[in-house]
């Protein structure tokens, strides 16, 4: 294994373990719920969560703007602009969750209008929504925290951090909820505790860059030219999320229009993307660390190995992938649910699992070297794109091919957000770096 392949396992495999253990807090809470005698409080959790992995997934540019400066900052010893970009980042976090604060009341209308929660269901989740909306500048604060260590090819620190906050919220819950009594409130605090833990944990972290402290000058941090970079950056990077967000909802609502097993069918296999995804993701972040590192020192050479390693590895894991799914997808869709009618029904539709890895890979990578160099406008171009694909392709093969032109639009829209990310490559950053 050479030098390059170890530093892309240093920065991935720690991710990968962060990105597993990120669910499990949701799964954590609907746990405790789930034995407080009754389902009105697993549905209050399930709005809850819904709420803010979406409202949070919105403005995850926090982290990936943050990554990919600050690896380019570093491979330019540009050590002062290093420390300036997690005070930049820190404080428009917390100013954005400053907001979500004060407009708590407009902010909870409109999701629970986008959601519609049961009235049995929506008193309890105001309850939960109106407690964790306080942990939002732990949140923020934390996206940017984790941004700028990967950034600093340092994914340890997040990796301790996420498998701290779920210790922190499962001793947390528990106490309130079976120590003190609590019902909905005390899940809701367990998790507003397990956030501002990992905050705290985070800035502890710093401690290891000692060194850096030297370089923090505030004078120059909030100039016109360093945010006007910033936000245009994180610009392109929202509005690439939203066209995701929205490729996303709409998958879940169109399959809800074709029936409740139809739906829990595709919920369902969508969890076998998202195990692929967590896999991914980690070589995603490996480029953006690497990849920013080496554009930013102006190393060529280093880059494009660093590309050439991530798609080896790339390759590897997706053909392990799609072995994997296409021997025991069955098996494992029955491990995930024990309904017989939606097992059956499954199998009619398993084959465009086989076919996810394949499609997706091109897009994870990208999207972590784009973020590495800051390239966020091709991000931006190839989700559009593919997006309109998606409603296109959905739209124009619904009547004919029912739920298989969901799978088909997905399918086409993760394939092609790789493919023009690809071009965007070839004709408009090669000959740059």
């Amino acid at each position: 294994m050479n030098i390059r392949d170890r530093q892309i396992l240093q920065i991935a495999l720690p991710s990968i373990v962060s990105n597993i253990t990120v669910p499990l807090l949701g799964l954590i809470d609907v746990a405790i719920v789930g034995h407080m005698g009754s389902a009105v409080y697993i549905g209050a959790v399930a709005v809850g969560s819904m709420i803010f992995n979406l409202v949070y997934w919105l403005f995850g540019f926090l982290r990936m703007g943050s990554s990919g400066l600050t690896a380019q900052a570093l491979g330019r010893r540009d050590l002062t602009e290093v420390t300036r970009i997690l005070v930049r980042s820190v404080t428009i976090a917390f100013g954005i969750a400053l907001l979500m604060i004060i407009f708590q009341e407009p902010l909870r209308w409109l999701m629970f209008w986008l959601i519609g929660p049961t009235p049995d269901v929506a008193p309890f989740a105001t309850t939960y929504f109106y407690i964790v909306i306080w942990g939002a500048p732990a949140s923020l604060g934390l996206f940017c925290l984790s941004g700028w260590y990967i950034g600093m090819q340092n994914t340890r620190i997040p990796m301790f951090v996420s498998i701290m906050q779920n210790v922190v919220n499962i001793l947390a819950s528990l106490t309130l909820v079976y120590g003190l009594g609590m019902k909905i409130e005390g899940v809701a605090l367990g998790t507003v505790i397990a956030q501002y833990a990992g905050l705290l944990m985070a800035l502890g972290g710093l401690r290891i860059y000692k060194r850096l402290y030297k370089y923090l000058v505030l004078k120059g941090t909030f100039v016109k030219e360093a945010m006007g970079r910033f936000f245009h950056v994180n610009r392109d990077i929202f509005l690439r999320t939203l066209c995701l967000v929205s490729v996303n909802l709409y998958f879940t609502s169109a399959g809800a229009r074709h029936g409740a097993i139809i739906l829990s069918v595709n919920t369902v296999m969508l969890q076998l993307y998202l195990f692929f995804s967590y896999f991914m993701d980690g070589f995603a972040y490996a480029g953006e660390a690497l990849g920013g590192r080496s554009y930013g020192a102006g190393n060529g050479v280093a880059f494009r190995e660093t590309l050439r390693r991530l798609w080896s590895w790339a390759i590897g894991v997706t053909l392990v992938y799609c072995c994997l799914y296409f021997c025991f997808g069955s098996w494992i869709v029955s491990i995930l649910t024990d309904e017989p009618q939606v097992i059956e029904t499954s199998k009619a539709y398993i084959g465009w699992v086989w076919l996810i890895p394949m499609a997706g890979t091109g897009a994870f990578i990208w999207d972590g070297v784009f973020i590495g160099i800051t390239a966020t406008r091709g991000m931006l171009v190839s989700s559009f794109i593919s997006a309109l694909l998606f409603f296109g392709v959905y739209e124009i093969f619904k009547g004919m091919l029912g739920n298989h032109a969901l799978w088909l639009a997905m399918i086409i829209y993760l394939a092609m957000r790789g493919v023009i990310q690809t071009g965007w490559y070839k004709t408009k950053l090669a000959t740059k770096i």
